[in-house]
């Protein structure tokens, strides 16, 4: 995405260590000047670091979903951490997430229909959307769709 939108800046922060040294690899490779990266949690950077209507996006593709019930509570997307999003995004910021666990899906649909804070850009105002064309195709999904997931797109505007 750093390449094909070299007007816009990238932050990604992830936590998995090897999935951030091959970010680097490839922001070398590629000789990006609009790409950061921080090997940390992202929940605890955007409390502390990101100020409050500083970002035009949000982009949490195929993040761990904690498939067990019992380690459902680990899942990032959670109301707690939507509203806080919604503080640090732009009125009229994107808030885009993808999985490939239907569950998870479900889940964060329930999230973000209950939030005061964003409106789901499907026009029928359901909580999925197709996959728009600017999200690529990444590692996770591909495995996903090998095993037979299918894989869910929720696009939601800060109001």
């Amino acid at each position: 995405m750093a390449v094909a939108s070299p007007d816009h800046n990238f932050l990604g922060i992830e936590v998995h260590t090897p999935g951030v040294g091959h970010l680097l690899h490839l922001i070398e490779k590629h000789q990006l000047n609009n790409m950061r990266v921080m090997n940390t949690d992202a929940v605890e950077i955007i409390q502390q670091r990101i100020p409050a209507a500083s970002l035009a996006r949000v982009q949490i593709y195929f993040p761990d979903p904690w498939h067990k019930k019992r380690h459902n509570k680990r899942r990032i997307i959670q109301s707690d951490f939507v509203s806080l999003l919604a503080t640090r995004l732009k009125t009229g910021g994107l808030l885009h997430l993808a999985t490939d666990w239907q569950d998870y899906a479900e889940s964060m649909a329930e999230v973000l229909q209950a939030s005061q804070d964003f409106v789901s850009l499907n026009p029928n105002g359901e909580p999925f959307s197709p996959r728009p064309d600017f999200r690529p195709l990444t590692k996770f999904e591909q495995r996903g769709l090998r095993l037979g997931h299918g894989v869910w797109d929720l696009l939601y505007r800060k109001q």
